[in-house]
């Protein structure tokens, strides 16, 4: 286990990278501190990680920002915290290798923006959600607006915003919070397992799923198909797609089966 600060542990297994948010007795509650943190953490991965899960120590994985670290910001200075928080989460989302994120007990307000700029989320059964800025006098500042609308839709979002509410583990699966859910404990495991998974990709696929496909997304349908037909020839005249379809070719390689 590699200490990258006070606040993040890093460690290794194979290509995989864990990240893991070491506030646990603020429920990993997000500083400014922690903020930097995370951004610095993100930006100098090594190149050989191929995959990424990020996870919180203890029973929480993040209960969004430090309240102790609210004070009086002009207008300005609101802002640029704003942004300081979608520039950490840009690395997470558009960075050098997928995340896989567990969630498990409180991943409330920044806690929930942070989930949602993950690729992959397994929550446990403990795991709740919340977006409590609505009745504060906040408003989301950390991406949730962009993501986590595109998560779960505008209107339940602005259901847990307006009316406080709290979601449960299986109500936020229902949602598209999580792709997994799995009992208590389990999920690390899970997730390491997926990740290994993630890890053995081609890369050019895995930053053509990471990079172009959200954008293409947001694109007009033949805008889209254009960007597609784009990123498909670059991706099938990369040398390790070749030595893929060549594997698969040979019999060399495992054939597409349901497992239930």
């Amino acid at each position: 286990m590699q200490q990258t600060s006070d606040l993040i542990t890093l460690a290794f297994d194979g290509a995989v990278a864990r990240i893991a948010i070491n506030r646990p007795a603020k429920r990993n509650a997000l500083s400014d501190e922690l903020i930097g943190a995370l951004q610095h953490t993100f930006d100098n991965l090594p190149d050989t990680v191929r995959a990424v899960v990020l996870t919180g120590e203890g029973e929480h994985f993040c209960a969004g920002l430090d309240l102790a670290e609210m004070r009086e910001r002009s207008t300005t200075e609101a802002v640029h915290h704003s942004r300081m928080w979608h520039a950490a989460f840009e690395r997470v989302q558009f960075g050098r290798a997928p995340v896989i994120v567990v969630l498990r007990g409180a991943v409330v307000g920044g806690g929930l923006e942070l989930a949602a700029a993950a690729h992959i989320r397994v929550a446990e059964h403990s795991a709740f959600y919340a977006l409590p800025e609505g009745q504060r006098g906040l408003f989301v500042g950390g991406g949730g607006s962009v993501r986590i609308s595109r998560m779960i839709g505008v209107p339940a979002m602005t259901d847990v915003m307006l009316t406080g509410r709290v979601l449960d583990a299986q109500e936020g699966h229902r949602l598209g919070v999580s792709q997994y859910l799995v009992e208590p404990g389990q999920g690390l495991a899970k997730a390491m397992e997926l990740a290994h998974k993630v890890a053995a990709n081609a890369p050019m696929t895995n930053y053509a799923v990471m990079h172009v496909l959200p954008r293409i997304a947001d694109q007009s349908i033949q805008d889209g198909m254009m960007t597609e037909s784009l990123m498909a020839a670059v991706a099938v005249s990369d040398p390790d797609t070749r030595g893929r379809l060549l594997a698969f070719l040979d019999h060399k390689a495992n054939k597409v089966r349901f497992q239930a």
